[in-house]
């Protein structure tokens, strides 16, 4: 009875005159739910920021249980927390909807029909901010209590958006509930005006307002819109009339949102793309937060619109349910797609699925792996699909329509030669027109600057879709072999022409990331002509064959390393792929790995998963009649070659160094093959269409192989998330491949039984046995566990510190930034504007004062020194408190001009200080970066120098010296002026990585510069310069590119210093043994003084590599030392893997950079016991934290510290003693004492042995504290002077 009262006084009659708080809010719907538990279940999808709960309501009968036939419709309110009549009427809504139920029959049908969810709020920490009316949302609430807008943060189709959990909780809460439930119908709730906004909210020109972004389901969403603006009596006039703009007008009530104004990471969108749920927002209100009394009339306005809206979801289109012909059971995940409309939906777990649809007539067709169907549908049907079982490995297309086919494949119908304008032309119109399944991108240029374009099919273009695999094809290689250019242009018209009609062409565009390079060699094509068998274009313009370019596992290929190819290998290396081939021209096979062999004869040479390239080979030939029939060129004299089942090995075909395939085998996880695709090289554009029908299945078929042998994610046990660069090995074949960023991995396999191994970098290995199906993948997931700290032989628990939330969104950043586009997307977010040119001494000097006046709370400025002609050796320092030592932060050093006739380095440091000045409070991750990080900038070690040097002299040595001719890099022993400055700093301040730009080559070096001298940590030197190169797009490939250079390539362009140019009293090696500092050396540049108009393309290619080392300095291992009652020690001793030593700061705190992996790390202190733990250190990680503390020393000398305390006492008992019996018997001897005087010493060697002991003193100042002069006597004075 208690009970019954209170939940009657919790439910009075609403008075629409008041807004709920949160507490209040969660109070009305629990007790709603439990008044009405029969039709209303209230449950939390997660929680904010602030850990409140995002209440979520279900309101139908039965709202516990799931099952088929109702479909799934859901309001969400309150997004921005400050837009407030969304959150009330969503609470009107549902208490009227609960009340009304088996009142009204129109409630009643409703609820009974559909399964409906309201979530009133959905940033409750925001509408906890925000305040009564404020109708322009000035004061806070509009986002989260991390900033965040949250309808600026999901997945967007034009623009890459990363969802951090950590910062926007709500956003990655709805994003998992709109993916795991199949919502048919949304509404978004906003306010700010009145109108209804329809999909999408921007387009890919990110125009502020007047594009009109449309979606394939266009005119169906103008149709929703236009029923809600119609059922609200302000929407429907157009005429909102706010006072912030008042002149605002929208046709109808209605609009396009990007047309408005264009919002990149939207949640209608990402419903639509990622959900296959169609939604609209509706802006309620001019004013944002209104007061209390306007909420009747806003109820009034929105209550027959927000029914209407939610009928639709039953009243149009078409449903029904999609079941096996055999034995009736539902098929979940069958695609239902509708012709001419590029938007698919699929059926629930029970078979049933919702397709809204205006009134018409639709060919309709679903999808099942396995299944196929086609009928026709009308409008307002409940239709059921029996569909039958097929071999979706050998579908067929019928050559025309059937009574199961209604149908048939769009074909390509213009057969023409395409030169490069021409067919650049080509690509874009089909980007354009087919923009929601492609996107057009170049990977490069050639030496005549023609780009490199590669056209990317996916239902998704431009993003990674987690355990999707990505596909390439390649064409045109040798620029006379022309028939892959033209049948990869032919594959792209038929891709783009067909999805959405033909079941294989959009199961494999839905499955698949496709990417294709119609021409790595358009220089080539644009020179060559029609010919069997000739040579003119095969090459690129330097006369190089691409084909022999690659580095070769065999043989030294010392031809420079061509534009066309560094691109090719910067591609091939930014993304996932798995499979891929090379379309070439002259014979008629499939040819796979390896294409050489150490004795350079033609004979087999067998790849570790030769049976995998003979099975993705034979896919492609058999489907080729000609080509599978073995005999190449048959009536071609010249060519009497006969290839078994149309493949071959290619080293036993003949031996080719440098090739692509072998290249894409060894460095990346891509399996590759090259296919020749006739006899003629560039055949007569007659015979085209005969190319295109003879390899239009093989071409399919290749890309279905992407889906064979195994694919899985790689899971760590702790947080759930993927681990990145983990290695899957397979037992007996010698190959291992890497998991993707976020964890993905695929790795093809012959059907059969195997033992597969997954281990990553700090984590314990996992093995199991999977059976690889005869068709398609088998998926095999990989849990692994982190391998924990041992401190002194012990494992311990976890012993980072609990994080707070701070620490664990820098992490986070950390992990992002270490990603696969993680910096890409930096620099794409932050551009830069500057015009490049090269400063004199005194500009640098005003450019560095100007960032400190401009920045003040972010820069200091400090004198080191002076040159030799008295010029100020500068060091810029960029942190959020410059002027406090905070030795917890990790400090880096930036370092240029140590050679003045090498001043490209000055001018990219001073590029870099500005873009991050510039950015900072305006770009989240870098002022993230400068808040955690001390970074030091020295642009000009010798200033002098550069005054002397020569621009555009690539070679002169003007300047490299300093004014006294000496080399400064040469100097760290006799310091000149110049190096005293900077050796003073590097002693001063415990910087943990150092970077220092040269010029003269294209490639990074580590200590040491010593001829002979052993690098104790060798291996992370090694990792850290290779980090900076691996973030540079040539540096990497290891070919400087650089005339005269005596070094050819490089292995992934970094070396030992000493290896490169050996010499004594270099900074690098007086960084690492003096300042206990690691530092590498970035040769940016092969001229040394290149033309300014240069300097554009080097900031460019360094720009992400600088980057990099602000973000891999906060890697490695970090800590505290301290003793058992928490005092941190200074000075402390950590030894990395019995070698390299730091020492503690002020506070307790070390940190080192190490390479990633697993190691020792041992603390030692004056009186504590020694200590030892092994931490793993990952790549993609910020650094290991550890707390060290120290027990005291229970040792000394050996012995029990109990037992030398006793013994210490006894003896200075015993010492006591004895001097007291000496006092005594000296104080009896005292009467021979005489006019004051103690006798003094006979021999003057005893003063000056004991004066060569002492520190400090002068020989009067010993003679007085040893001799006691009682009476001050002549004599005394006088014998001290004669001393």
């Amino acid at each position: 009875l208690l009970e019954l009262r209170q939940m009657q006084k919790e439910l009075e009659p609403e008075t629409y005159s008041k807004y709920y708080n949160y507490d209040q809010l969660t109070d009305l719907l629990k007790s709603l739910a439990q008044k009405y538990a029969n039709i209303a279940n209230l449950t939390s999808i997660g929680r904010s920021v602030e850990n409140r709960e995002l209440w979520v309501m279900r309101i139908t009968r039965d709202p516990t249980a799931d099952g088929p036939g109702k479909p799934k419709f859901k309001y969400v309110g309150n997004m921005h927390g400050d837009e407030t009549v969304s959150r009330q009427v969503l609470i009107y809504l549902l208490e009227y909807l609960l009340e009304k139920y088996g009142e009204e029959p129109r409630v009643t049908e409703l609820v009974d029909s559909t399964d409906i969810y309201i979530m009133p709020s959905m940033n409750p920490d925001g509408f906890e901010k925000s305040k009564e009316e404020d109708c322009m949302g000035k004061d806070e609430g509009r986002n989260n209590a991390k900033n965040v807008d949250l309808n600026r943060s999901f997945p967007d189709q034009f623009e890459e958006i990363h969802v951090n959990a950590e910062e926007m909780p709500e956003v990655a809460a709805v994003m998992r509930w709109i993916l795991q439930n199949q919502f048919v119908l949304s509404g978004n709730l906003h306010g700010g005006t009145v109108v209804a906004s329809y999909p999408f909210d921007d387009s890919a020109a990110h125009d502020n307002e007047g594009t009109y972004s449309r979606s394939p389901d266009d005119a169906l969403f103008r149709y929703l819109a236009r029923v809600y603006a119609e059922n609200n009596p302000v929407m429907k006039t157009g005429q909102p009339k706010c006072e912030e703009n008042i002149n605002e007008t929208f046709k109808d009530g209605i609009t396009n949102g990007a047309k408005w104004y264009d919002v990149a990471g939207g949640m209608q969108d990402f419903n639509y793309l990622k959900g296959s749920c169609l939604e609209i927002t509706m802006e309620l209100s001019c004013c944002k937060y209104p007061p209390s009394t306007q909420l009747k009339t806003e109820w009034d306005n929105n209550r027959e619109a927000l029914l209407a809206y939610m009928e639709k979801v039953i009243h149009i289109g078409v449903r029904g349910f999609v079941r096996a012909a055999r034995n009736d059971a539902p098929l979940a995940d069958a695609v239902i797609m509708v012709a001419g409309i590029n938007h698919k939906v699929s059926t629930s777990r029970f078979g049933d699925y919702y397709r809204l649809l205006l009134p018409g007539t639709y060919n309709i067709t679903v999808l099942a792996p396995g299944y196929v169907w086609y009928i026709f549908m009308r409008e307002n049907c409940m239709c059921g699909f029996y569909i039958l079982r097929t071999n979706p490995a050998t579908l067929s297309i019928p050559e025309s329509p059937t009574e199961t086919s209604v149908n048939s494949a769009i074909q390509p119908q213009d057969f023409r030669h395409h030169h490069y304008n021409d067919m650049e032309l080509f690509l874009q119109k089909f980007s354009s027109e087919y923009s929601s399944i492609t996107r057009l991108y170049s990977i490069g240029k050639s030496v005549q600057e023609r780009s490199l374009w590669v056209m990317e099919i996916s239902n998704n273009p431009g993003v990674h879709e987690f355990g999707e695999p990505e596909f390439k094809y390649i064409g045109n290689m040798h620029g006379n072999e022309v028939v892959g250019r033209e049948l990869l242009l032919n594959l792209i018209e038929y891709l783009c022409r067909n999805y959405g009609t033909d079941p294989e062409i959009t199961q494999l565009i839905n499955s698949t990331r496709i990417h294709i390079m119609p021409s790595m060699n358009p220089d080539g094509y644009e020179v060559s002509q029609e010919d069997i068998s000739g040579v003119q274009g095969r090459n690129n313009t330097n006369n190089y064959d691409l084909n022999r370019n690659f580095p070769d596992r065999f043989n030294f290929v010392t031809d420079p390393r061509q534009p066309e190819t560094l691109a090719v290998m910067n591609w091939a290396k930014s993304y996932p792929f798995v499979l891929s081939a090379n379309l070439h021209g002259g014979s008629l096979v499939v040819n796979y790995p390896f294409d050489d062999n150490p004795d350079n004869v033609s004979r087999y040479s067998k790849s570790s998963d030769d049976d995998v390239f003979r099975m993705v080979a034979l896919a492609y030939s058999q489907e080729n009649s000609q080509m599978y029939d073995g005999h190449s060129c048959k009536g071609m004299d010249l060519y009497q070659e006969y290839f078994k089942d149309g493949i071959t090995n290619g080293a036993e075909w003949y031996n080719v160094h440098g090739g692509m395939q072998d290249w894409n085998y060894i460095n990346t996880n891509c399996f590759e093959v090259t296919i020749e695709l006739g006899c003629y090289k560039y055949p007569p554009a007659a015979d085209l269409p005969k190319y295109w029908e003879r390899n239009r299945r093989s071409l399919l078929q290749f890309i279905h192989q992407v889906h064979r042998g195994v694919k899985g994610v790689v899971i760590d046990s702790k947080d759930g998330s993927g681990i990145p660069n983990a290695t899957i090995t397979v037992d007996a074949i010698n190959h291992p491949i890497t998991s993707n960023f976020a964890g993905d991995y695929w790795r093809l396999l012959v059907p059969g039984k195997y033992h597969l191994t997954a281990s990553a970098q700090g984590y314990s290995s996992v093995s199991t046995f999977v059976n690889v199906p005869k068709e398609g993948v088998e998926i095999v997931n990989f849990t692994l566990n982190r391998i924990h700290s041992y401190t002194n032989g012990q494992t311990t628990e976890d012993t980072t510190p609990v994080l707070d939330p701070s620490v664990k969104e820098f992490q986070s950043l950390i992990k992002q930034l270490s990603g696969e586009s993680g910096l890409d997307k930096l620099i794409k977010d932050t551009p830069t504007q500057s015009s490049f040119r090269y400063r004199c001494y005194s500009e640098v000097s005003e450019f560095l004062r100007g960032l400190t006046l401009n920045f003040p709370e972010i820069t200091s400025l400090q004198s080191l020194g002076q040159s030799v002609e008295f010029r100020t050796v500068w060091a810029l320092e960029i942190s959020n408190n410059p002027k406090v030592q905070e030795p917890s932060e990790p400090k880096i050093r930036f370092v240029a001009g140590i050679h003045g006739n090498a001043p490209v380095g000055t001018e990219l440091l001073l590029e870099f200080a500005a873009s991050l000045c510039i950015n900072y409070g305006k770009n989240a991750a870098i002022t993230r970066l400068i808040n955690e990080t001390r970074i030091v900038i020295l642009p000009s070690i010798n200033p002098d120098g550069r005054e002397l040097a020569k621009e555009k002299d690539c070679t002169s040595t003007a300047g490299k010296t300093n004014v006294h001719g000496k080399d400064l890099d040469n100097d760290f022993f006799e310091p000149q002026p110049e190096t005293r400055a900077v050796m003073d700093l590097i002693q001063e301040r415990g910087f943990t990585l150092s970077v220092a730009l040269d010029g003269g080559s294209v490639l990074v070096t580590y200590p040491y510069d010593k001829p002979v001298q052993s690098v104790e940590n060798a291996d992370t030197l090694r990792y850290l310069a290779t980090v900076y190169a691996n973030h540079h797009p040539k540096m990497h490939s290891g070919d400087t590119g650089c005339p005269n250079s005596q070094m050819g390539t490089i292995p992934n362009g970094v070396l030992r210093a000493a290896e490169w140019h050996s010499h004594m009293g270099s900074m690098k090696d007086f960084s690492v043994d003096f300042g206990h500092c690691p530092e590498i050396t970035v040769y940016t540049s092969c001229c040394l003084f290149p033309p300014a108009e240069m300097l554009p393309t080097l900031w460019a290619e360094n720009r992400k590599s600088l980057l990099s080392m602000l973000v891999e300095v906060h890697k490695g291992v970090r800590g505290v030392v301290k003793d058992k009652n928490s005092k941190p020690i200074v000075g402390a001793i950590i030894v990395l893997n019995g070698g390299v030593r730091v020492f503690t700061s002020e506070g307790g705190y070390f940190h080192a950079l190490l390479a990633p992996g697993l190691h020792n790390i041992e603390a030692v202190a004056d009186g504590y016991q020694q200590q030892s733990q092994k931490v793993s250190v990952s790549p993609f990680e910020a650094a290991s934290s550890i707390i060290i503390e120290f027990d005291m020393e229970n040792d000394i000398f050996g012995l029990p510290r109990e037992l030398v305390v006793a013994s210490a006492a006894a003896a200075m008992t015993a010492l006591v003693v004895t001097a007291c019996i000496i006092w005594c018997i000296c104080s009896a001897k005292s009467n021979r004492q005489k006019d004051g005087f103690h006798r003094l010493r006979q021999y003057r060697d005893d003063y000056d042995d004991e004066i060569r002991l002492m520190s400090m003193g002068s020989k009067k100042s010993l003679l007085s504290h040893e001799f006691q002069d009682e009476s001050e006597s002549e004599e005394d004075t006088l014998y001290t002077n004669k001393l």
